[in-house]
């Protein structure tokens, strides 16, 4: 048998070792559904209940096991099944909170559900759910990315696509809008099964003739825009039209502009992106201009970080927004707004909700009457912004924000809608402004070919 020391010993140090595990879970019980975790939430729910049950037992045993003067494992046993009792619950209540929410939204009253559903375009990853709110009117679109189209043939995609616009039909709604990222090279969503095309700056890397250029550039827009039509996409989110000014960030992982931008020269990227939008035109897929601000001056990953645009407006004005205004002016391409925070405005909130921004500016001074639609709003810009999701939701919106776009993470859109609601029953919603946003909605989705 193992002596009396040695066995107090193995207890205190299998005591110590469950207080580390359960203090290690502390802080992601408190944001375990975060938006950057859905692939594996499902599984870390599981273990945020198993691994504090287990601990749970064994801390008991460890309590009724030992004797008043083994003070040291009492403490420790003691502690870590406070903490594990306070893990189990935190996790508990969080689930427990997401599904009422989620269930309020679900039943909430008909009329204010559609009409702030209007302004909501959504990732699904549970086919059955996505059905659901297209049946309740509680968006206005879908977005397909690449994990709703693995393994499926492009029919496979019409097939599915057509039947969510068939539910549209037989509620006498206009279309939803379909969207996805098809920008070429590796931010295609779809392909496979479409086409995958290279990025438009390898095109312009490699043509210096203009005339070349533009038939190269329409080439490529014609055969992207077709091969969406055929599925039924209607909403690309391309081009980008921020500038390339080769800041390379190796904690940039998804953002990524140098890759992705057509030019370092405004004049090339405006021409480029309007032969793009004219081509894509032609095939009935409305076209994005991204990411205004400009994200190209931006060392920052806004999916992951904070990020700030520093630079004069004299100079943005010059350089980054001359895409911007001469394709505002001369295209029907909605304009997708980045979180960063243009600090010359507001040092304060992401363009996306940015009152000064999108009032101010876009709106205001620059007289735009276009669609804006946010840049995915469950990134960590927005989630971890001072002013949060929820309340920079209701900002976005009375500024002038047409769409809310929750792409990644589609429990999230749960959140949002359930403030959203909320905010309508208190008046916190300009109805005014959501007026004119249902306008603009209309009048481009009616110039949408049926």
């Amino acid at each position: 048998m193992l002596r009396q020391p040695l066995v107090i010993t193995m207890k205190i140090f299998l005591a110590a070792l469950n207080l580390l595990i359960v203090l290690a879970l502390l802080p992601l019980a408190w944001d375990w559904r975060a938006p950057f975790l859905p692939t594996v939430r499902h599984l870390l729910f599981m273990g945020l209940v198993a691994m504090p049950l287990l601990v749970i037992v064994i801390e008991f045993w460890l309590l009724r096991s030992s004797r008043p003067e083994h003070r040291a494992l009492r403490v420790l046993s003691a502690s870590g099944l406070l903490v594990a009792v306070v893990v189990l619950i935190t996790s508990i209540t969080l689930e427990g909170h997401f599904r009422w929410v989620r269930h309020q939204v679900l039943h909430a009253n008909p009329a204010a559900l559609e009409k702030l559903g209007r302004h909501f375009i959504v990732g699904y990853r549970d086919i059955g759910e996505l059905r659901r709110l297209i049946k309740l009117k509680a968006i206005s679109g879908v977005f397909v990315t690449s994990t709703n189209v693995n393994g499926k043939s492009p029919a496979d995609i019409q097939n599915v696509i057509r039947s969510f616009q068939n539910q549209r039909k037989e509620q006498l709604q206009p279309p939803l809008w379909i969207a996805t990222d098809q920008e070429g090279g590796s931010v295609s969503r779809l392909s496979p099964p479409l086409s995958r095309l290279p990025f438009l700056g390898d095109i312009v890397k490699r043509t210096s003739d203009v005339a070349l250029l533009e038939r190269n550039i329409r080439q490529y827009a014609g055969q992207q825009g077709q091969e969406l039509a055929e599925v039924g996409v209607n909403l690309n989110f391309a081009p980008v039209v921020d500038l390339n000014f080769n800041i390379i960030n190796p904690d940039d992982k998804y953002t990524r502009i140098f890759q992705r931008a057509i030019s370092n020269d405004p004049t090339t990227v405006a021409q480029v992106a309007a032969w793009y939008c004219e081509a894509l035109d032609e095939h009935g897929v409305r076209s994005t201009l991204k990411h205004f601000p400009g994200l190209g001056r931006v060392y920052e990953d806004t999916h992951l970080d904070h990020a700030d645009l520093t630079t004069s407006l004299e100079e943005l004005t010059r350089t980054d927004w001359m895409p911007f205004l001469h394709l505002m002016k001369k295209s029907r391409a909605f304009v997708m707004l980045g979180h960063a925070r243009l600090t010359a405005i507001d040092k304060e909130r992401p363009v996306s909700m940015s009152p000064k921004v999108i009032a101010g500016l876009i709106r205001g001074t620059w007289k735009h009457d276009g669609v804006l639609i946010t840049d995915n709003f469950s990134m960590l810009a927005v989630y971890r912004s001072k002013i949060g999701m929820d309340n920079g939701s209701i900002e976005a919106l009375n500024a002038g924000v047409d769409l809310i776009l929750i792409s990644y993470d589609p429990d999230q859109y749960y959140r949002v809608m359930y403030t959203l609601l909320q905010a309508d029953k208190e008046g916190k919603l300009d109805q005014d402004i959501l007026k004119q946003s249902d306008r603009r909605l209309e009048r481009a989705i009616r110039a949408l070919p049926h």
